[in-house]
């Protein structure tokens, strides 16, 4: 992901303002609220898991093991799952192979209904490019928080799932998406000429797609709305409200950010603003039209928006914190 920016978003400011105040409004007194299964104990282990293959450099050997086990781990979880797979061009032009993992889960009684999509990237990335030490640059980044964690929490979130289809609770349709090929921008030591629309592959291969069967009218499956969760497992974690964000999806924002603040977590689901931030949400947004919400740490603190270790071989399980994906895993969970 990358910061876009600011002047190149078009979104009424009046209405920025007036959304944060009632957001603040929201975040004064939470209402006491039944807490949502989740476990963040499983959802480490299963970012432990991620770790262990190593880097999820795409086209890797570690991160085809990755994808069959996260195939695997959803089928167990009961979801009927798709394996689409294309090729998008990189930052040089070159086609790169994209095998998104998608996992639906759906009952008889809810397959019509229109469902909510949840997704994080899988890949890592093939460069520490924000290492100080330009030899360190060329090393893969681990990808514990920048990549792992997203998709831990969206495990637990389909494990709790499966709980539910197991026990007749099931009551929201849901498609778990795990994107490939998004921290495969050009990296900042790349001197050459550089295409546009370079980040976040998997997700535009999926929004295309998608569009062109609308506008084929060919059946699709129906969206209320998506959430994209990446970088949510810091000890520090904030989450401010991301513009492209607020400009497509407001209202499902200040959905989820009331929820979290119903939960006691209003101060790490910040009131605060975020520049636009060219996510995998900008693309189910701009081009297939899915209002879609991306949950993503930014800190204010550093020059980068992002943490000191974003993309760099720090990025390990030190920077992992079960109280934070607790946190994020019951907002979701609140949501279904």
């Amino acid at each position: 992901m990358k910061i876009f920016q600011l002047t190149n978003l078009k979104f009424p400011i009046i209405s920025a303002m007036c959304f944060a105040l009632m957001l603040v409004s929201c975040t004064k007194k939470p209402a006491t609220v039944q807490r949502p299964a989740f476990s963040s104990d499983s959802a480490y282990a299963y970012i432990e898991k991620q770790m262990s293959f190593g880097p999820r450099v795409p086209n890797s050997a570690a991160h085809m093991q990755c994808a069959v086990w996260l195939i695997e781990q959803l089928r167990a979880c009961g979801a009927e799952v798709e394996l689409q797979k294309g090729f998008m061009p990189d930052y040089r032009g070159n086609n790169q192979q994209i095998y998104n993992v998608i996992g639906h889960f759906y009952t008889l009684e809810t397959a019509s209904r229109p469902r909510i999509l949840l997704g994080a990237h899988y890949d890592t990335r093939p460069w520490c490019d924000e290492e100080e030490e330009y030899s360190d640059r060329f090393y893969n980044v681990p990808g514990a928080n920048d990549g792992a964690s997203g998709v831990g929490v969206l495990l637990e979130v389909a494990r709790q799932l499966g709980k539910q289809l197991q026990d007749s609770t099931f009551r929201t349709p849901v498609d778990i998406i795990f994107f490939d090929v998004e921290d495969s921008g050009a990296p900042d030591f790349y001197t050459g000429p550089e295409r546009d629309d370079t980040w976040c592959l998997g997700s535009q291969l999926w929004a295309r797609s998608y569009a062109q069967k609308v506008a084929d009218h060919q059946p699709v499956i129906a969206y209320r709305y998506g959430i994209i969760l990446d970088m949510v497992g810091a000890p520090d974690a904030v989450f401010p409200l991301e513009l492209f964000s607020m400009q497509y999806a407001s209202n499902y924002q200040q959905q989820i950010w009331h929820s979290a603040a119903q939960l006691g977590y209003g101060a790490m689901f910040s009131d605060q603003y975020s520049y636009p931030i060219t996510d995998d949400h900008f693309y189910i947004n701009h081009i297939a039209g899915i209002p879609c919400v991306d949950i993503i740490h930014y800190d204010l603190r550093n020059a980068t928006g992002f943490p000191a270790w974003w993309h760099t071989r720090q990025d390990d399980l030190q920077n992992i914190s079960r109280s934070t994906l607790q946190a994020v895993g019951e907002v979701v969970m609140s949501l279904l």
